[in-house]
């Protein structure tokens, strides 16, 4: 038996965390980025830019971009059984490494591969042979549009614009509530824990950088109301020294 070929020195070396994700950025044979998540039973590599798992289905980076240029070119284009189950297998990977890059705070890769997630939704919707098929997925959209929402409005906090942040969080809100509507579960949105983490990220951003404040005073400059405007803006500097 090769012993070189088991993995007991980086297991032993990494250990498994139950209560946090543990990821890493390492670096392949051939000097490549790769991400290496360290799960209950060993270690998923992923590749960071393409497909996760590094396939070229038909020599397309993914299997959205294949299966986009198949619709083109064949005007009975419908998706069976084998395809269904191929298209899973790319919503998983994108899952595990949208995770990834929200982990190791890579926020503009997340979008991205959120972005294609939803991209393929999309494509699954349209085309979806069964109904059932297609619920599966879109049970998970507002999932994905919170990953999203999470990633643009932490980038927006690294670029120090928290006005920007709660702008992100607005949109991707409005975005659940969309989803949430088409698939008749209006009641459930104001308590679905999604929306209620993004609305407590929301409000401790408009306290803590005063964006409340700011909103009033330029309401109340357009308005004319010099007093309050004055008012305000002097609340602003004291809460922000600036």
């Amino acid at each position: 038996m090769n012993s070189g070929k088991n993995l007991d020195f980086i297991l032993k070396n990494w250990s498994y965390d139950a209560d946090n994700i543990c990821v890493r950025l390492v670096k392949g044979c051939d000097g490549r980025d790769l991400i290496q998540v360290r799960v209950d039973l060993g270690i998923l590599q992923l590749e960071t830019t393409g497909r996760p798992d590094g396939l070229k289905p038909e020599g397309f980076d993914t299997l959205l971009e294949c299966l986009c240029h198949d619709e083109l070119e064949d005007p009975d284009f419908e998706l069976d059984d084998d395809t269904c189950m191929e298209i899973d297998r790319e919503f998983v990977q994108y899952y595990h490494r949208r995770i990834a890059w929200l982990r190791l705070q890579y926020f503009d890769r997340a979008i991205q591969d959120a972005d294609h997630t939803l991209a393929l939704m999309d494509f699954c919707r349209e085309h979806s042979p069964d109904e059932d098929w297609t619920l599966r997925h879109e049970q998970h959209r507002a999932f994905v549009i919170f990953h999203r929402t999470q990633a643009a409005a932490l980038g927006a906090m690294e670029d120090q614009n928290a006005e920007r942040a709660v702008d992100e969080i607005a949109a991707g809100l409005d975005q659940i509530r969309e989803n949430f509507s088409e698939m008749g579960w209006d009641e459930h949105f104001e308590s679905d824990e999604l929306v209620q983490r993004l609305v407590q990220f929301r409000d401790s951003l408009r306290d803590d950088y005063s964006i409340s404040l700011r909103e009033q005073l330029d309401e109340a400059v357009a308005a004319e109301q010099y007093e309050l405007a004055a008012r305000l803006r002097d609340e602003i500097t004291r809460r922000t020294g600036s």
